[in-house]
């Protein structure tokens, strides 16, 4: 190839990518207007959470700041917003899913993949501090109806592997963080669940320092609003809060556009490009095998407080709040209003009878002489009345309207019981009804846990792939170190168990209940060990149940006399073993489809010959 060639085929090169930027810039933009609406309600109900509540969206599509009526009207805010949303928070925080993963069948190598994916979950999860992450998302949906779970793999987290000239080289790790509804743009707003969206841009600002040291191309910088993510201009950008407008408008940013879309018949793999002031920073396909059967999907999860029919966004409570909200600030303003005209007075005076602006200055203090024109009318005082009764019944009626449309009881925003009733049963119900008015938004939560957990380990599977060490819990509590790689890892056979439909009070009050029923117990009428075990840990006493249960540390013991065994080694068979836990273990071990597709004669006989002495003891003790 001579150098004319590759000129222009250097040239063609630029033109593809200076159109490929100008198309995704374009996408973008179309994106941002189509759902503009959108944004600005997002904008007036955090406004509304945070007591800036005389706000309203002007005719340019703006958030604009309300004007008084007359100068004297009261513009205070009494937010009944914030702690009904803080309550909801409180009540799906309870509720938090935890991800436990259950065995695809009883197979000893299932009950190994299950144990170990469950650990590796709650390892992750205690490192990027994923109950904080589910917080944040919790508050985003409940005030702007939807939030977002981004699944990375961290490529500058985990131990240190290698050393070059360029700095330390790490094995990597995953990465989970909250992403706002603010920087989602689908490319289509109909759509009701994430697996039928196609294409999705992540759009986020970000200095021109770390785009630089993640990229390596640097970018000039601009001013950019932060929520609308586009060029900052005084005359465009929304100003609610007085002096707060700048807040907002981050300098030397650029706009980062992430451009994720599906796999299609062009290309199998999916897409991915990355642009950012003008500039085209990667092109490449998607990273992740996160889907099923290592199918490549989007790594975004989403979560939404209220389903919407035809809706990408979910609703929030915070909308249906809002008119509310105005109605209680008006109501509550005019019976102050109505007090201070009470306390204050209102004065009829003649005119011309006395110095109006000294008695506007000064009022009617106590002990003041007011001297008027001689022959004139003396001032006197206009009889107000006293407040109407409709005043206070509108704000119980307005109250009234908040438990119902918000979901939450008086019980739980006021600990106040207004219906009297002084039942424990009772009370429970009501308990009970106000759990099952927020199963829609507890139950989202759940699915998107449960969603983050699956991608946590699609993860592991494509990139563990040199070995890694964890520190697993075993039944008997106690630390076990143990070495996998993404052999290990079963991501597709396994099941998940997600318990966010019940606090700790209802699963202990069950468990309570099945303890009096006796149907815990076993054929002699009793509790076994490891029976009681659980119900301590369900009741939130564990530590008590390892104080003097040895039985699981026997169940380990024989599991690692198993695995000897099958190396070629023969335990010996002490006297002080618990020779019943340790022989029904082993005939377990030799009736699983592990030791069928793998033992063999000499490991056969070997277990054998070691059941009999335990065996053989068993019969001397009796």
């Amino acid at each position: 190839m001579n150098q004319t060639q590759q000129n222009l085929q250097e040239r063609a090169e630029q033109r593809r990518i200076q159109a490929l930027v100008a198309e995704i810039e374009a996408d973008f933009a179309a994106r941002r207007s189509a759902r503009r609406e959108l944004e600005r309600s997002w904008e007036l109900n955090m406004n509304f959470f945070s007591g800036n509540q005389y706000c309203d969206v002007a005719p340019n599509g703006e958030i604009a700041e309300e004007d008084k009526r007359f100068y004297w009207q009261s513009r205070r805010t009494f937010n009944h917003i914030a702690p009904t949303v803080e309550t909801r928070c409180a009540k799906l925080e309870k509720s938090r899913p935890q991800l436990q993963v259950r065995a695809f069948s009883n197979e000893e190598s299932d009950v190994k993949s299950a144990r170990l994916a469950s650990n590796l979950l709650k390892a992750t999860a205690k490192r990027i501090n994923l109950e904080s992450v589910v917080s944040r998302a919790t508050l985003w949906s409940e005030v702007c109806g939807t939030a977002f779970y981004k699944v990375l793999w961290d490529g500058k987290a985990g131990e240190v592997i290698s050393e070059d000239e360029k700095g330390k080289i790490r094995e990597g790790d995953v990465s989970v963080v909250c992403v706002s509804p603010f920087e989602i743009f689908p490319d289509t707003l109909t759509v009701e669940r994430m697996e039928e969206v196609r294409s999705i841009i992540h759009a986020k600002a970000l200095p021109v320092g770390e785009i630089f040291e993640q990229f390596g191309v640097r970018l000039s910088g601009a001013k950019i609003s932060e929520f609308s993510l586009s060029p900052y201009s005084l005359s465009s950008h929304f100003k609610c809060v007085e002096g707060k407008g700048a807040s907002y408008v981050k300098e030397n940013y650029e706009i980062v556009i992430e451009r994720y879309t599906m796999p299609n018949v062009n290309r199998p793999n999916g897409s991915l490009e990355i642009v950012a002031g003008g500039k085209l920073l990667y092109e490449g396909e998607l990273p992740y095998r996160n889907g099923d059967k290592g199918g490549r999907v989007l790594p975004f999860v989403r979560q939404i407080s209220l389903p919407l029919p035809g809706a990408f966004f979910g609703a929030s409570v915070v909308d249906r709040l809002i008119p509310l909200q105005r109605a209680y600030n008006a109501v509550r303003n005019r019976k102050h209003e109505f007090l201070n005209r009470l306390s204050m007075g209102v004065i009829a005076v003649e005119d011309g009878s006395i110095d109006t602006d000294d008695l506007a200055e000064e009022g009617l203090s106590p002990g003041k002489i007011l001297i008027y024109r001689q022959g004139s009318q003396p001032p006197a005082m206009f009889d107000c009345g006293s407040i109407p009764s409709e005043f206070q019944r509108e704000e119980d009626t307005i109250v009234n309207e908040f438990i119902l449309i918000s979901g939450t009881s008086e019980i739980a925003r006021n600990s106040n019981n207004p219906t009297n009733v002084t039942s424990a049963t009772g009370l429970q119900l009501l308990l009970n009804q106000e759990d099952e008015r927020m199963a829609v938004s507890s139950g989202s939560i759940c699915r998107a846990v449960e969603e983050v957990g699956r991608q946590i380990l699609k993860l592991y599977k494509q990139f563990a792939t040199n070995r890694r060490m964890i520190s697993m819990s075993g039944e008997s509590k106690s630390t076990e170190i143990y070495y996998f790689n993404s052999a290990d890892i079963s991501s597709d056979d396994i099941v998940f168990e997600t318990e966010s439909v019940q606090t700790p009070e209802q699963r202990r009050t069950a468990v309570l209940d099945l303890l009096s029923l006796g149907l815990l117990n076993d054929e002699n009428g009793k509790l076994s060990n490891h029976t009681k075990k659980m119900v301590l840990q369900t009741l939130g006493y564990g530590n008590l149940s390892d104080v003097r249960d040895i039985s699981a540390m026997h169940l380990t013991k024989a599991e690692r006399e198993n695995l000897s065994m099958m190396q070629g080694q023969e335990p010996d068979v002490e006297s002080y073993d618990d020779h019943t836990l340790h022989y029904n273990e082993h005939v377990r071990f030799l009736l699983s489809e592990e030791f069928i597709s793998k033992g063999g004669m000499p490991e056969k006989s070997r277990i054998e010959a070691h059941l009999q002495k335990h065996l053989k003891y068993m019969q001397n003790n009796q």
